[in-house]
């Protein structure tokens, strides 16, 4: 897998589903004039791929724009409705799914891997590039070794690159259920500070065993930052004071 920096991307068109038509998308317009971040892998719905790769690239999103990504792209060699199917699936709003349904654009790149072995057929080897203008200015490619291995293509390793000093925003998840009014105070809480989180309902998500295991508290809000167990709303608002304080 050799490294394509200072070259330019492949000149591609992409079949691509909009509004239940297919639409061209060439890699001009995809490209020209925009600082793009492509991270590619080898298919939609597998585990590494829709468990870390892609959700991680779509948290991280914002932080990117404010470092001057003009978009985020995800490649992989599915078709148009597969990669739809998806993004709906992960909810990755963030992130435009390229459907490189024949692996020109791939092959093109020399990531272009035969899988066979796993019923795959042709697919994309895992990387990640920053394109300038349609100009590729870094790589970062998984090593060649057996299986699919997951160490530099990641978004922290992209984003690092693009600002080793980048603030990245907290992990947060809430613990909420239907009707809950102190859960709406701290959803309020989080939406005035600007801060995203995951919400967590019980009855649909979890279950008030789940809660009563993972907190030793059966009342609702239960938030968490970075691993770290903050409690409910009042607890939530004190905790970001002190953030601010510090």
């Amino acid at each position: 897998m050799k490294t394509r920096e200072k070259q330019a991307v492949p000149n591609t068109i992409f079949k691509t589903r909009q509004d239940n038509e297919f639409v061209d998308v060439s890699s001009e317009s995809i490209f020209k004039d925009k600082t793009v971040v492509v991270f590619s892998l080898p298919g939609a719905f597998t585990p590494t791929c829709s468990s870390t790769h892609l959700p991680r690239y779509n948290e991280l999103a914002e932080t990117f724009k404010k470092n001057g990504v003009d978009e985020i792209v995800c490649m992989s060699v599915n078709d148009a409705f597969v990669m739809d199917a998806w993004v709906a699936d992960q909810d990755a709003e963030n992130v435009t799914l390229i459907p490189d349904g024949n692996g020109e654009f791939t092959e093109g790149m020399g990531m272009l891997v035969d899988k066979s072995d796993l019923g795959f057929g042709k697919r994309s080897w895992r990387y990640s590039m920053l394109v300038k203008n349609g100009i590729i200015e870094k790589m970062f490619i998984e090593a060649d070794v057996p299986g699919d291995p997951f160490e530099v293509s990641d978004a922290d390793t992209m984003l690092n690159f693009i600002n080793p000093q980048a603030v990245k925003p907290a992990a947060i998840s809430m613990i909420t259920k239907p009707g809950c009014p102190f859960c709406a105070s701290a959803k309020a809480i989080l939406k005035t500070e600007g801060l995203d989180y995951e919400e967590i309902v019980i009855g649909r998500d979890a279950s008030l065993r789940s809660v009563r295991a993972i907190t030793g508290s059966e009342s609702v809000p239960q938030i968490f930052v970075d691993g770290a167990h903050i409690g409910g709303a009042e607890e939530l608002e004190k905790h970001l004071k002190k953030s601010k304080a510090a």
